[in-house]
């Protein structure tokens, strides 16, 4: 689907007229809801209090309690890199804090299924564990929650997705989306609840002199798996997590964070002394993501836990033979939807359904998510992708786009339809869900139906939202260097993208299908590097356009030790005179 590029409006703010911002960083700043200079102060002082969570003083109590009794605790995490850091964090800060029988568990997506379910209790029970903990699941894990207080385990659910009707009936609940829940901000991560629990504690703990024969923990060495967490999730960056992720990128770059993660860097080709939030998204997150998508994510979890630089590199090497085998298993269920979509609409130069549904038998479960996501920015549309689950059912993972919210949207056909989805749950954004494979036609229509509903004054046109055009001048090293550290950057809290007609000098697939050009600033003598990934290759290379529009990012290049600017192409189309 062709994309449009809009402008930003500039917006008045204080921010504005700060000597000390360049001018063009402050209007950035502006239109996304900087007002003032103290609004960039990301210090850790800055950070909501933990006293401000709804029921993090009662989850210390608890886990205080668990720690002086020494009691047997299991962490039950998620399948992403969310709940991978979340696990990593949970389990070493407890035994840092003392805690001698702290474990952890992670169900296998496609045995179990998703959160603390009653088979991943009766699995845990073997190990006789006195307390649970879960971690970026559990909010709607009823049954699971239900199966534990039978055995006599106590639970603590730390979650962070939204809450259904009802609440597990579990000793302590936190999460920021729980109703009656007045915490400030509602983005935080999985890894950045149970490291608010954590701080919680840890004041719990001084309240009771627990450090006096021991020393006290020192909570910032967590703040790399904050980090890589928010950032791989995905969540808002609002002002409190932009101060968890950049305390966590300081942490990397100063060379003080677990060997795990400089392992996954260095297999990402990424120098751990220029990293930012992107790196930490478009390099780690997918390797380790990928150990939960095809495996098992206890590979990604020991990767994050090792503490011995020679045994991480191994668990990385892993985790990139696994990330590397997940993008053949992609690319040919990309086929398959691709040829699906030939016979729809979609094929022609007509309007796309408002919403799209895909089923394949024998697509990989681990996969529908990005498959979804990649038809999803293809077409502008909400997408769900199913695979086949346990006998009679299928599995499906949604992704949404900027104003329809995808669970609300379950909800609503739930509601309406009794029934139909056996179960779900997830974001505004991306959801999962299951239901019989029999009605897999009737939920296409319901979804469709609501989506429709929701979307009836939505403007359904992809859209960049561009920073406007920079001048000459303004393409030079030194900015592109601040731009690149000015964030960090991320969802609701967008990387600068700017946009303008330039020149071709030159154009050459690299890769295959990635597209690498030299071109010339409109009246200027200057040549400036671009390149643009996945182009379309039935438009690219286009030898016979002399100009090209574009949205891009303006970034550093370096190679062999030189530093320059480079285009980072968003959004490409041909000028033909």
């Amino acid at each position: 689907m062709q994309k449009i590029i809009r402008r930003r409006q500039p917006i008045a703010a204080a921010i504005a007229t700060e000597p000390s911002v360049h001018p063009l960083l402050a209007r950035i700043y502006a239109t996304r809801g900087i007002s003032c200079k103290d609004d960039l102060n990301l210090a850790l002082d800055q950070l909501l209090p933990p006293d401000g969570l709804l029921n993090a003083q009662a989850a210390a109590r608890l886990l205080a309690d668990a720690l002086s009794t020494q009691q047997r605790i299991l962490i039950v995490g998620d399948f992403d890199a969310d709940g991978a850091t979340s696990t990593a964090l949970a389990v070493t800060a407890l035994r840092e804090f003392g805690a001698q029988d702290v474990d952890f568990l992670v169900p296998n997506r496609f045995e179990y299924g998703y959160g603390l379910t009653p088979g991943i209790v009766a699995l845990a029970a073997k190990n006789k564990p006195d307390l649970i903990i879960t971690v970026d699941n559990g909010i709607s894990s009823l049954e699971g929650v239900a199966a534990a207080r039978d055995l006599g385990i106590a639970t603590l659910i730390t979650d962070h997705h939204l809450a259904g009707r009802q609440l597990p009936d579990a000793d302590v609940i936190v999460n920021p989306n729980q109703p009656g829940c007045a915490f400030a901000s509602k983005n935080l991560a999985g890894v950045g609840v149970i490291f608010y629990i954590m701080l919680a504690l840890r004041a719990e703990l001084r309240s009771r002199n627990w450090f006096a024969a021991r020393p006290e923990v020192n909570l910032g060495h967590y703040l790399d798996l904050v980090a890589l967490g928010t950032v791989a999730d995905v969540v808002p960056l609002d002002r409190n997590n932009r101060i968890l992720v950049a305390a966590g990128l300081a942490r990397i770059r100063a060379g003080k964070a677990r060997p795990g993660i400089y392992a996954l860097l260095q297999a990402g080709s990424r120098k751990y002394q220029s990293v930012v939030a992107s790196d930490l998204g478009f390099a780690v997150g997918p390797r380790i993501n990928a150990a939960g998508r095809l495996d098992d994510m206890s590979i990604g979890i020991a990767c994050l836990l090792s503490d011995e630089v020679g045994e991480a590199g191994a668990f990385a090497a892993r985790l990139q033979q696994l990330n590397q085998d997940r993008r053949v298993i992609e690319q040919g269920m990309q086929e398959e939807a691709l040829q699906i979509l030939a016979g729809l609409p979609v094929a022609t130069d007509s309007e796309p359904p408002v919403a799209m549904t895909l089923y394949q038998s024998g697509w990989h479960q681990g996969v529908i998510g990005i498959l979804a996501s990649r038809i999803k920015d293809r077409l502008h549309r909400p997408v769900i992708a199913f695979a086949d689950g346990d006998a009679g059912e299928i599995k499906g993972s949604a992704r949404s786009i900027p104003g329809i919210h995808i669970r609300d949207i379950l909800d609503a056909v739930a509601t309406r339809h009794p029934g139909l989805i056996s179960k779900f749950g997830g974001h505004a954004m991306a959801a999962g869900m299951t239901l019989p494979v029999d009605a897999y036609d009737d939920f296409t229509a319901a979804f469709t139906a609501e989506v429709a509903r929701h979307a009836q004054d939505l403007e359904l046109q992809a859209v960049i939202e561009s920073d406007g055009e920079l001048s000459d001048a303004e393409l030079h090293l030194d900015l592109a260097t601040q731009l690149r550290y000015a964030g960090p950057w991320g969802q609701h809290f967008p990387e600068p993208v700017f946009d303008g007609r330039f020149n071709i000098v030159s154009q050459r697939l690299v890769g295959e299908k990635h597209l690498k050009l030299v071109l010339a600033v409109t009246g200027s003598q200057q040549i400036i590097d671009a390149i643009a990934f996945n182009v379309d290759l039935d438009i690219w290379p286009e030898q016979s356009a002399a100009r090209v529009d574009i949205a891009y990012r303006l970034d550093v290049n370096e190679f062999r030790g030189q530093r320059s600017v480079q285009l980072m192409i968003e959004h490409l189309v041909p000028v033909l005179d």
